[in-house]
C-alpha cells in the first residue's frame, strides 16, 4: 500500500480522562437521593468539593492540569472555573483534541475513580447501582453523543455484584459501548481476585460480547512503594510494576484459555517493560513448571503451588502467544518500547495523550508521537497501527473524517 494511503496526522488516544460536570448524577438520580448522591458544593471561601454520602473530594488537582505550565501544577484543589473547559465540556474538548491532533478519545472516569471504586465503597448499594447506571448513561448519551465519531464509550460496572455487573454490561453494549473499566488487582479493594473464579461471569460476558477489559494503572487504589521511606519520585517511576503484575497474573491464571476471546488494554501502563517481563515469565514457565505441577509447598506460599487453575492445565500456557492474542500495551511516550517493537508487537500497542493529567502530551501529542515513531524507524503502515489502526480495530470504532484544520 502506498505511503500516502496512511493519514499520520492524527492519533486515537485510548487513555484520556473526563472531569465529570456537576450535573451528571443530579440530572439522573431520583430526587430523594439529591442530598446524598454525588454533587458539587461551593463553600464561602470559594472552594469547591464533590460530596457523596459521607465522602468529600476536592475538585481540580493533578487530574485537571491541561494548559497549566509545569511550575503551576499542584495537588491542591481548585474550582471548575480555574480548569480548562475541555476538562469537563465535550464541545471544548473537541477543540483541544483538534489542536493536538487527537482524532478520537476514550475517557476514564475521575470522580468514580478508574474502575468505579467510589461506588463499591458506598454504604447504600441501591443508590450506588443507580449512580453507576447514571454515569454510564451520561457517558454514552451525552459525552460521547456530542460527536460519536470522536469519543469512544467506556463504562463502569457495580463491583459488588457480578450478576448486576453482567446486566449492566449487556445494557451498555446494547447502547453501543464496547469497553468497560476493571481493576489491575482487586485484593487491595477488598474484593476477590481474578484467580478465584468470582469474576468469571463478567469475563465470560465480555468474551461473548467482544467488550474490551480496560485496566488503568491505579485501579487497585494503590501505588507501588519501594519501601516505607522511599522517595515519592522513585515510587512513581516504578509504576509499571502494577501492570506487569496484572499481565502475568492473567497469563498464568488459566482464564485466557477458558475465555479465548478476552481482550485486555493495559491503560497508561507503558510498554518498554513488556519484552523483559515476557522473557522472564517464559523462562520461569519452562524451568519451574515441573515441580510446580507436583503441588509441593514452598517458602512464601501459604497454599502451595498448583498445576491447574480450575479445569485449565497450566501446561497449556504459552507466554508469548497468550500475550499477543489478548493484551494491548498503552503508552504516552515510550521510546524504549518502540525500539523493541518486534517483541512488543506492532499489533499490540496503542498510544495515549492522557489529557488533562499531569503526564499528558497535550497540546503536542501528534507532534511528539510522530517524532518518536520516526526515530524508531517504523514504516508508515506500522505508524498508522500505533497511532490509530490498532485502537480502531480493538474498540470496533469507526472515527469521523479528520477535521480540516491548520496545525503547526
Amino acid at each position: 500500500m502506498a505511503q500516502d494511503t496512511y493519514d499520520l496526522n492524527w492519533l486515537t488516544s485510548v487513555d484520556d480522562h473526563v472531569i465529570e460536570p456537576g450535573h451528571v448524577w443530579m440530572d439522573r438520580l431520583p430526587s430523594k437521593y439529591h442530598d446524598v448522591g454525588p454533587r458539587i458544593i461551593r463553600e464561602s471561601d470559594g472552594n469547591e468539593f464533590w460530596v457523596y454520602e459521607d465522602k468529600k473530594m476536592i475538585t481540580g488537582g493533578l487530574g485537571a492540569v491541561a494548559g497549566r505550565p509545569p511550575e503551576d501544577i499542584t495537588t491542591d484543589g481548585y474550582p471548575y472555573s480555574e480548569m480548562r473547559p475541555g476538562c469537563y465540556d465535550p464541545v471544548e474538548r473537541l477543540k483541544d483534541m483538534d489542536e493536538a491532533g487527537i482524532l478520537a478519545s476514550l475517557n476514564f472516569p475521575s470522580i468514580p475513580r478508574f474502575c468505579g471504586q467510589l461506588f463499591w465503597e458506598a454504604k447504600d448499594k441501591e443508590l450506588a447501582l443507580l449512580c453507576v447506571k447514571a454515569y454510564n448513561d451520561w457517558m454514552i448519551d451525552e459525552w460521547c453523543a456530542t460527536d460519536p465519531g470522536r469519543f469512544i464509550p467506556l463504562v463502569i460496572i457495580p463491583l459488588w455484584d457480578t450478576g448486576e455487573a453482567v446486566k449492566e454490561l449487556e445494557r451498555c453494549h446494547a447502547k453501543g459501548a464496547r469497553s468497560f473499566c476493571f481493576s489491575e488487582n482487586f485484593e487491595p479493594l477488598g474484593l476477590p481476585t481474578i484467580e478465584t473464579g468470582h469474576w468469571n461471569p463478567v469475563i465470560a460476558a465480555a468474551n461473548e460480547m467482544g467488550m474490551v477489559i480496560s485496566i488503568h494503572i491505579g485501579s487497585s487504589s494503590t501505588m507501588y512503594k519501594v519501601s516505607n521511606t522511599s522517595p515519592f519520585m522513585a515510587n512513581m517511576s516504578l509504576g509499571h510494576i502494577r501492570p506487569a503484575g496484572c499481565m502475568t497474573s492473567w497469563i498464568f491464571s488459566g482464564l485466557l484459555q477458558k475465555f479465548p476471546e478476552t481482550k485486555i488494554a493495559l491503560s497508561e501502563s507503558s510498554i518498554g517493560w513488556i519484552p523483559w517481563v515476557l522473557e522472564r515469565a517464559n523462562q520461569v514457565f519452562h524451568t519451574q513448571r515441573h515441580w510446580v505441577a507436583k503441588g509441593k509447598q514452598f517458602a512464601g506460599s501459604a497454599e502451595g503451588a498448583h498445576a491447574t487453575v480450575g479445569d485449565v492445565d497450566v501446561f497449556a500456557i504459552d507466554v508469548y502467544r497468550d500475550y499477543r492474542e489478548h493484551f494491548y500495551g498503552c503508552f504516552i511516550d515510550d521510546a524504549t518500547g518502540l525500539a523493541l517493537l518486534d517483541v512488543v508487537g506492532e499489533d499490540n500497542i496503542m498510544i495515549e495523550a492522557d489529557y488533562p493529567h499531569s503526564d499528558s502530551t497535550w497540546p503536542h501529542s501528534i507532534k511528539l508521537a510522530r517524532e518518536r515513531l520516526d526515530a524508531a524507524g517504523l514504516t508508515p503502515e506500522q505508524q498508522f497501527k500505533v497511532l490509530r489502526g490498532n485502537a480502531e480495530k480493538l474498540y470496533q470504532f469507526t472515527p469521523s473524517t479528520p477535521p480540516e484544520i491548520g496545525r503547526p
